[in-house]
């Protein structure tokens, strides 16, 4: 069995987001420090000047105020120069519009694709695959995305994710399949008799079974 050298280790949910400081389209910024009080969205591209980055690129651009509204950082990556970033965000805007604000991390030594797991030998040695990290102001990974080199995201997802983890947070419930804000959402399972016979009781809930309630928030 081929064995994946450590330097591609990838980060798991749960996990405090690996920092590292890093050069940008905005400057140099530190991963841990950067918007604090802020959930962040960490995403990386293979390269730019490509026609599906640019696309994805531009789907974050254009929904930013989305992000805002949710208190949360966008921060790209990809493994070329800072002055090919410049280009490229700058060719972009003058051919479409779309002006990519949040910073574009350079990521020519590869530091943060391997400290992210975003290099994957049997993709591409040399450029990420697209990535998302989804981290909590307190810098806590959330929820990982990852796709192939050919296959562009879902913004539609990226957003309904964000929304159902902070929800989840604000109420601590679940979210069933398919869940858009609105929906009704999932109830904690009963760990005592006590609280089976408060989950019985209740009229208020929609019940399949005990382990299985629905309420609208």
């Amino acid at each position: 069995m081929e064995t994946i050298e450590n330097s591609y280790a990838m980060p798991r949910i749960g996990d405090i987001a690996p920092d590292f400081e890093a050069v940008t389209t905005i400057g140099k910024i530190k991963f841990s420090d950067y918007e604090p009080g802020k959930w962040k969205i960490l995403f990386s591209h293979p390269a730019d000047f490509t026609p599906v980055c640019t696309t994805e690129m531009s789907g974050f651009a254009l929904r930013q105020n989305e992000f805002d509204e949710l208190n949360t950082a966008l921060i790209g990556l990809s493994i070329d120069s800072i002055h090919s970033h410049l280009a490229w965000v700058n060719n972009v805007k003058e051919k479409t519009g779309v002006y990519f604000q949040f910073p574009i991390i350079a990521d020519l030594d590869m530091k943060v694709s391997k400290l992210y797991g975003m290099l994957q030998p049997n993709e591409s040695e040399t450029a990420a695959v697209r990535a998302v990290f989804f981290v909590d102001a307190s810098n806590k990974i959330r929820l990982i995305m990852y796709y192939p080199l050919n296959v562009g995201r879902n913004m539609d997802e990226i957003i309904r994710s964000l929304k159902a983890l902070q929800f989840s947070d604000t109420h601590k419930v679940a979210m069933p399949l398919n869940w858009q804000p609105g929906d009704k959402v999932i109830v904690p399972a009963p760990k005592t008799l006590q609280e089976l016979e408060a989950r019985n009781a209740d009229t208020t809930l929609e019940k399949v079974d005990f382990y299985l309630a629905k309420k609208t928030i």
